[in-house]
């Protein structure tokens, strides 16, 4: 991992990682791409974290790419592999068997709102702003659009697509962009209330449930409840779910092991 460009430190089960190039409002080069690509495919198999944060050095979250890098390099072969490697990021963040908070402060906006919409929860500032602006500039936000429009209602993802407004952190909860927004002076607590609850619950269960639900939701109705079904009685049989419900029945805490 490149400490210049990606920072990572942990506490309480929980892994902090910040995009560190503030001067570019942690636009998203290749490097920075890759460190956090390969950081996440470490954290796949480090058992000492159940939680993973990402967050933004500096004045804001993530601007998108890096425009000036883009332009410096032109060329479909490049254009074909800086949108390769910004999907395959983003698929390794919903692939990831951990849960991934976004700590948004400032804009958040292009792929940076992808990187938002992509993280399974999301806290914003009150501060924040989010943006697909990619169409005020010739460029239609097409991969952001895949993580926006399975976040957000399509009316509300098209407005965002079409018009490359800013929207305010108010308005990104109500249409379910991000889950809560905070005072910019207690992010960092809100975030870590959140992630330290989540923490605390079984690293097996976890891992279960978060690729159950990104599977289950590409699904039909019926063929979802089967596949969800199948999952719950595996899910039954593991050591953590007998220990789980024995506490809950004796009425004490439980003690995890991950299996």
């Amino acid at each position: 991992m490149s400490q210049d460009i990606l920072l990572r430190s942990d506490r309480d089960q929980v892994a902090h990682l910040t995009l560190n190039r503030p001067a570019q409002r942690n636009a998203l080069s290749l490097g920075l791409m890759d460190a956090l690509h390969k950081e996440l495919d470490g954290l796949a198999v480090d058992d000492s974290v159940h939680v993973v944060v990402i967050a933004g050095a500096g004045p804001g979250f993530c601007a998108g790419h890096d425009l000036k890098e883009i332009r410096a390099n032109p060329g479909r072969e490049q254009y074909d592999v800086l949108f390769e490697r910004c999907s395959a990021l983003m698929a390794a963040i919903v692939d990831l068997p951990k849960p991934v908070i976004a700590r948004v402060h400032g804009i958040a906006t292009a792929a940076g709102c992808q990187l938002v919409a992509t993280c399974d929860l999301a806290i914003a500032a009150e501060t924040a702003r989010f943006s697909t602006p990619g169409v005020n500039i010739g460029l239609f936000c097409s991969t952001p659009m895949v993580a926006l429009s399975r976040n957000v209602a399509n009316k509300h993802a098209m407005e965002m697509l079409l018009t490359g407004d800013m929207i305010d952190a108010a308005h990104a909860q109500r249409i379910g962009l991000v889950n809560a927004v905070a005072p910019e002076s207690g992010l960092d607590d809100a975030v870590m209330d959140l992630a330290r609850k989540i923490a605390a619950k079984s690293p097996l269960t976890l891992k279960i449930g978060k690729q159950a639900f990104y599977r289950q939701r590409e699904m039909g109705l019926h063929e979802a409840y089967a596949y969800a079904s199948r999952v719950m009685a595996e899910n039954m049989e593991a050591r953590d779910a007998e220990e789980g419900i024995d506490a809950f029945i004796e009425k004490r805490t439980p003690v995890w092991r991950g299996d």
